[in-house]
This record gives structure tokens, sequence and C-alpha cells, in this order.
């Protein structure tokens, strides 16, 4: 797509703004973007502000907090106020501090406060099969702990099987 604005150079900068119900859409270049008035954001848009932003929404209404009774960090001294303020935690303790107020923000920014991790769709099987390898082996070494034999050489068939499924990929 080209630039709108000069037609010469590929569009880069993409711009969609909806206001009641009416939608506009710019496509410029980066030079024709820096030159126009349409994408000239603000200075000291970040990260910090927009979460400092979500903060002043209802994200954990049952949980309320005045001047004087913010919760204070015990490493770095920074107060919850501080982190709504500035949308930054001063150090790593003020995770633990502030988690039952900082929970519900994560989960709703991320979908949930759990880590789960991904796997990439190229290398899937392989890594899934590997893990079930390890899990199977944890798993006959628990056995083998509490004398389950039978149980242990059937694991232990298993685990042959996809090691051997492993190496054929």
């Amino acid at each position: 797509m080209l630039c709108e604005r000069c037609n010469a150079r590929e569009a880069t900068v993409h711009k969609t703004k909806i206001v009641n119900g009416i939608k506009e859409e710019a496509h410029l270049c980066e030079e024709c973007a820096k030159e126009s008035e349409i994408f000239n954001f603000e200075d000291n848009f970040s990260i910090h502000s927009f979460l400092s932003g979500l903060l002043d929404g209802n994200i954990a209404p049952n949980i309320t907090i005045t001047d004087g009774q913010d919760k204070k960090c015990p490493q770095c001294g920074s107060t919850y106020s501080d982190f709504k303020r500035t949308g930054k935690l001063g150090c790593s303790v003020c995770y633990s501090t502030f988690g039952d107020m900082l929970a519900p923000l994560i989960k709703r920014i991320q979908g949930n406060n759990i880590h789960a991790g991904k796997i990439p769709k190229k290398s899937g099987a392989s890594i899934r099969l590997r893990k079930k390898i390890k899990d199977l082996k944890n798993h006959l070494q628990q056995l083998v702990e509490t004398e389950e034999f039978e149980e242990a050489a059937r694991v232990r068939d298993e685990i042959k099987k996809l090691e051997e499924e492993a190496n054929n990929e």
C-alpha cells in the first residue's frame, strides 16, 4: 500500500480512529507521518501511563485503599499509590507486597495471572513428546521408590516406545 500523502513510498504507519461510530483511517509513510498533525502523539505516552490509566478503573472493586492505609514495600518504601501514579513498581519485593492488589490487574491485562507457557507450532509435537517422556521417567522413579514394580515395568515399556518414536522424527 502506498502512502496516501506522497504516493511514492510504502505506507508503514497506519491509524484507525472511530468516533461516534464513524471510522477514519490514515495510511502514511514514515516521513509523511512525522510531518502530519494526525500522527502527533503525546511525548509522555508509555506503558507506565497506560497501566496507571487502567488502575483508575474498577479493576479490583473489593480492594479499597486510602492514603492513610496505603501499604508500603518493606524493601524500597514504594507505596501502592506510587504504583498507581507512575505504573512502575519499585523493586521485586513490591510484587509480593502488593500481590493481592496486582493479581486482578494482571489477570485483566493478560487473561490469567499464572504463566502456562506456549509451544511453537512447528516443533510442538516433538516438545510435547519429550515432555511426556520426562514426566513418565519421573513417574517411573516414584513407582520404583514405592516398590510398585509391575506398574513400573509398564511405564518403562511406554517410555521405550516413546523414545523410539522420538528418535525416528
